[in-house]
């Protein structure tokens, strides 16, 4: 069986992803995508969220989410209240085929009490350990509302699929969505960059980076960039963008779903 958390690090890692730029896209806090890949699963604000990120984190990287949430529910996961219920019948049965002492008997009646308390006691272990995780998410509201909305998607797609429906799984791709476009430039050699956001507010205002110079990333609901020659390796949402050989201004416009040529008057010049 694989392993969740190795799994999806070398995953990241293969990428070339670092792991503040799935933070970007996920919008899960990078203090819980460090856990899930060193399994420190007490970290995280309960199993329903932890199944939820999982899922985001290896739909993100292109790997199988399913076997990597069932993995976790072999391992990790408690009886659901359920599954307590479909139990209990049968432990009544075989209490009273166990029985030795005739109905009414004074030491024919301590055999029920004891595994009603124990069924009891771990529906509210169970109770109390979903409490505890919905009670513990983070502050930050965009870390939680997708991860949130996925599992209820997943529930109402699974009572639709009877009657033809699959509007589940888009609806939790869709809550997925990042709702900002991440840009990241490395130069190798000499070259322009002028880059303004949806507002042609200027981000980087028309300036010249040589090979190797740190060039800040950029982040927008979209943005227009002009590239004084292709001297550069871009990165859009944590993907490599090619970026055509030319030696004059080249032009990109730049969203969540992610990099699309410009050329002409879209071209911003930050002037």
């Amino acid at each position: 069986m694989p392993e969740i958390g190795p799994t999806l690090r070398e995953a990241r890692m293969r990428a070339r992803i670092d792991i503040t730029e799935v933070e970007l896209a996920t919008k899960i806090r990078a203090k819980y995508l460090r856990a899930i890949e060193n399994e420190e699963w007490q970290l995280l604000p309960g199993s329903t969220f932890a199944k939820s990120f999982i899922r985001t984190y290896a739909d993100y990287l292109g790997i199988d989410s399913r076997s990597l949430v069932e993995e976790y529910k072999l391992r990790y996961e408690r009886p659901s209240e359920q599954e307590l219920r479909t139990v209990s019948p049968g432990l009544a049965r075989d209490r009273r085929g166990n029985r030795t002492s005739p109905r009414g008997g004074g030491g024919g009646g301590g055999g029920a009490p004891r595994w009603a308390i124990t069924v009891g006691l771990l529906v509210i272990l169970v109770a109390a350990l979903y409490f505890i995780g919905t009670r513990g998410r983070d502050d930050k509201g965009s870390n939680t509302t997708p991860t949130e909305t996925q599992p209820i998607a997943r529930r109402g797609g699974g009572r639709r699929a009877a009657s033809g429906g699959g509007t589940g799984a888009q609806t939790q791709r869709r809550a997925a969505a990042p709702t900002l476009a991440g840009l990241r430039l490395i130069p190798s050699g000499d070259v322009y960059v002028c880059l303004v956001d949806q507002d042609d507010r200027v981000l980087i205002p028309g300036q010249t980076f040589a090979a190797g110079q740190a060039v800040p990333l950029q982040r927008a609901r979209s943005m227009r960039l002009t590239l004084g020659n292709s001297n550069v390796v871009m990165r859009v949402n944590g993907r490599a963008v090619s970026v055509p050989a030319s030696s004059e201004a080249v032009g990109f416009a730049i969203t969540t779903r992610g990099a699309t040529p410009i050329s002409g008057d879209q071209l911003p010049t930050c002037t």
